[in-house]
């Protein structure tokens, strides 16, 4: 049996989801497994897909990103897949791990993606201390604490803080923090 599994790691990446799905029923998956999940948080849509398949299954993945965080992520997939007799498959590389060529090509572009991701998150790192050290990178704006003003008055009219935060599009906590001040 052919199983898919599609992810993404959020909610406004529809689109993405939607082309995976689409390729997977194209494929010929009979059984597709679909989460909107980051790829550090748990996946448990990704654990019942694994759970699911038995010998002779193949599970399907459009990108390798879609389905392992890490090289070691990935080999420990592919070693719970394989101790069941199934294969996987990743689309975008013409891999399928039924092949001794296929289990090679996995591991040296699993390696790549790795290494890349790697020195992306040092640019990132090198980028955002160079924008600090020129005073161009403050972070996030806090956006509770501009609108404090806003939150006393409404708090002071008898607003309940629900709506407080409906109303400024700003969470519950925060107007919790800037109004903590004031009950104590």
């Amino acid at each position: 049996m052919l199983v898919g599994y599609a992810r993404t790691s959020t909610l406004d990446q529809e689109a993405g989801l939607e082309a995976q799905l689409r390729e997977l029923k194209t494929l010929g998956c009979e059984k597709v497994f679909q989460e909107q999940a980051s790829s550090v948080g748990p996946r448990k849509v990704l654990e019942q897909a694994l759970e699911f398949t038995r010998e002779g299954d193949t599970l399907i993945v459009t990108k390798l990103d879609r389905l392992a965080r890490s090289v070691p992520h990935m080999w420990e997939i592919i070693r719970t897949l394989q101790t069941k007799g199934v294969g996987i498959r990743i689309v975008n590389m013409g891999i399928d791990t039924s092949t001794p060529t296929g289990k090679l090509m996995l591991n040296v572009l699993g390696g790549v993606a790795e290494f890349e991701r790697e020195m992306m998150l040092e640019r990132q790192c090198e980028g955002i201390a160079k924008a600090k050290a020129g005073g161009k990178y403050k972070g996030r704006k806090p956006t509770a604490r501009a609108k404090a003003d806003q939150i006393k008055v409404l708090h002071a009219e008898g607003v309940s803080l629900s709506e407080i935060a409906r109303r400024l599009e700003i969470g519950k906590a925060s107007v919790h923090r800037v109004l903590k001040p004031e009950r104590a």
